[in-house]
């Protein structure tokens, strides 16, 4: 009987992939940067990792929104930038003008809901959120009983 092992994705065809999905968000920002704007009833409703790497939010943005949140962009933004890895857009926050940049890597759902069309992207596992200094859990101490034990499930739901 013959050891094989799996054949090794040495090209990364999952990421080649996520990568040129990514590309159809930054054409369509493209798009929506020009004078013209947002065709017809096209609006966008573009969801993003706050902490990612090269996300750059309003501190009270942030803290409203800590790890994820979806802006809409349709009627009211300005300042709409498009570059090759890297998208920035003018919303209001309460009557107030705040800018957001994010890469294109820490958006995790892109949705027209006009067509029905709809991207979503899963997490890296080897990109770690960028986040405030925090102190490690605490473990409670052990009461030596080995009886029936309660397993929170929350720690296991992607997010």
């Amino acid at each position: 009987m013959a050891d094989e092992t799996p054949p090794v994705d040495e090209m990364h065809y999952e990421q080649l992939a996520q990568d040129a999905l990514r590309g159809v968000i930054r054409a369509a920002l493209e798009r929506a940067a020009l004078p013209e704007g947002i065709p017809g009833a096209h609006h966008f409703y573009v969801t993003f990792r706050t902490r990612a790497p090269g996300v750059s939010v309003p501190p009270d943005v942030l803290a409203k929104y800590p790890e994820e949140m979806t802006v809409v962009l349709q009627h009211q933004y300005w300042d709409l930038k498009v570059e090759a890895d890297r998208f920035s857009v003018m919303l209001k926050f309460g009557g107030m003008p705040k800018v957001l940049s994010m890469p294109y890597t820490a958006v995790t759902r892109f949705y027209d809901p006009s067509v029905q069309f709809l991207l979503q992207f899963e997490t890296p596992a080897d990109v770690e959120e960028v986040a405030p200094e925090a102190e490690p859990p605490v473990s409670p101490p052990s009461t030596g009983d080995d009886g029936p034990k309660v397993v929170s499930l929350d720690q296991f739901r992607k997010k």
